[in-house]
């Protein structure tokens, strides 16, 4: 199946973001690359459809954080493709606590304009704090996104934080030390947070916002989760014109500018080793054979269908009861709207163009978390918003608007046993009154939506147990543990050939392209022939 000119035919087994960051990567190297889909839509949970009349509504993710922090979008020049970007800025957004006249708390790029708005709505001790937080977590948060950026190796995680200044972490005693600055790194959100500031509402709102990768922030290792807050003010999130699905889009264009091809609507079935090779068999009878197979789904569906094609079942037995999916995280409405929210003491220039963070109380995420580790509904929902139309007016009709009304954890088992679908419109109702409850008449604005719960996220995007991260984000499954240690290296220990990407592996999930792009870097470098000696320059 290869040539002597060294390119080869690959195979990738769905087209999220991360899949199809692999193939442009190794279209543009000059191999042969088929990328296919079981969904009708590309773009997995990185997509966007028109929803309602009109309105251009996003399936997974909304706000694009990592990606630009990682060189993507420049190296496979997907500008040239069509996707543009806009900044939000502000980034975030904290109301008041609802029947109160308190100032909101907002996040702007800049850190003196933030800093600003902490002191007026906390006082000017937690302004200072956040000033010194922002001073000292932004560049090790460059330093984390580096990690993330490459492989989960020894080295390359050595290499992206070699050279931290201990002194950063010596503390009240003065005294500097690797061992201050790696329990600082290691420590939880929660513990970070108290350590900083005396605002309640302040800590709720950054342990929020750090709760976003998925795990509470009472967890250890968490702290980098919320010291990500600090690296808004170097490059806040974008929004990608027209949608989250405008970069899947343009990395198909990019894709089949290099003669990639994308075959949608035909779902694989099996992966079977053939000689040097593989089988890709799909629904409707195709063998596809591939020197190359990158598995871009959930590890637990690539799992099964290596068992399809034969692999040993004791082995994939071991590896599916060791890999931790958890209870799910949350679910979304999708809401068309006349206006949009109207948060006391705010403009909408302030509160609608980046993430309305709906918390004011850490007890309501430990309340919520625990619920649903319990298999229980929240007692009150946990909301994030969004309303990008009021930054790209495309997405909705004039006089429209569209807002993402994000809810955790909500898990993905109830206790009850009761069927999600006995449960998905009341939580809806109870996340838009969670929103009215800061923005007093949103609820009267609201006239179409769309409610994804955790069984709908499955059922749709292949997100099995509902968790948008694939497998938990907590410590144990990062870095080289994720999503096991023998898989870390996104390769698949039998079975030569076969690599893995997607948010089931180093850096987990989140719109970072970085596991694609580690995924190509392994072909390539696997696929150049191996020399004993080499020759003299």
């Amino acid at each position: 199946m290869s040539e002597a000119d060294g390119a080869r035919t690959i195979a990738i087994v769905g087209s999220g973001h991360n899949a199809l960051v692999a193939a442009c990567y190794l279209a543009r190297a000059g191999h042969r690359v088929e990328v296919l889909e079981r969904d009708t839509v590309l773009g997995g949970a990185v997509s966007t459809v028109e929803r309602f009349p009109g309105h251009q509504v996003d399936r997974g993710s909304s706000a694009h954080i990592m990606i630009r922090h990682t060189g993507i979008i420049e190296e496979l020049e997907l500008a040239r493709f069509g996707l543009r970007y806009i900044d939000c800025d502000p980034w975030a957004f904290a109301p008041a606590p609802p029947g109160t006249e308190l100032p909101p708390i907002v996040f702007h790029r800049d850190l003196d304009r933030t800093c600003a708005s902490i002191a007026a709505a906390c006082g000017e001790r937690d302004a200072e704090a956040y000033r010194r937080f922002a001073t000292v977590w932004g560049p090790r948060s460059v330093r984390v996104m580096r990690a993330f950026s490459g492989t989960a190796t020894g080295g390359h995680l050595l290499k992206s934080f070699w050279g931290m200044d201990p002194r950063e972490a010596a503390g009240a005693t003065g005294r500097a030390s690797g061992g201050a600055l790696s329990r600082e790194m290691m420590q939880s959100g929660d513990a970070l947070l108290d350590s900083l500031f005396d605002s309640e509402r302040l800590k709720a709102a950054l342990a929020w916002f750090g709760a976003q990768s998925g795990p509470p922030m009472s967890e250890p290792g968490s702290a980098p989760m919320v010291g990500f807050a600090a690296l808004m003010h170097i490059l806040p999130p974008g929004r990608a014109v027209g949608g989250s699905g405008a970069l899947s889009a343009a990395l198909v264009e990019r894709l089949q500018s290099d003669g990639g091809t994308v075959s949608a609507g035909d779902a694989v079935t099996a992966l079977t080793r053939v000689g040097d090779g593989w089988q890709v068999r799909t629904e409707s009878g195709r063998n596809v054979l591939a020197d190359t197979v990158i598995a871009g789904c959930h590890i637990l569906t690539t799992l099964n269908l290596l068992e399809q094609g034969g692999f040993d079942a004791g082995v994939l037995a071991d590896w599916r009861r060791r890999i931790r999916v958890g209870p799910g995280i949350g679910m979304v409405v999708r809401a068309a709207t006349t206006a949009l929210p109207r948060y006391p003491g705010a403009e909408s220039a302030e509160s609608a163009h980046g993430l309305q963070l709906l918390v004011t109380d850490r007890r309501e995420l430990r309340r919520a978390h625990g619920a649903a580790l319990a298999g229980d509904l929240p007692p009150r929902p946990v909301v994030l918003a969004m309303s990008f139309s009021a930054l790209d007016p495309s997405l909705a009709p004039a006089g429209e608007h569209q807002l993402t009304l994000w809810s955790q954890w909500h898990p993905y088992d109830l206790a009850d046993g009761t069927s999600w679908s006995d449960h998905a419109d009341r939580e809806a109702d109870r996340i838009i009154a969670e929103v009215d409850a800061h923005a007093p008449g949103f609820t009267d604005t609201v006239t179409q939506r769309y409610v994804q719960t955790p069984a709908d996220l499955e059922r749709e995007m292949g997100l099995l147990g509902g968790n948008v991260m694939h497998v938990e984000m907590s410590i144990d499954q990062m870095f080289m543990w994720r999503p096991l240690p023998e898989l870390a290296g996104q390769r698949v220990p039998g079975a030569p050939g076969l690599y893995l990407t997607g948010a089931s592996t180093h850096p987990g999930g989140g719109v970072s392209g970085a596991s694609g792009r580690s995924a190509a870097r392994l072909v390539e470098s696997d696929s150049r022939p191996r020399r004993l000696f080499r020759p003299r320059r």
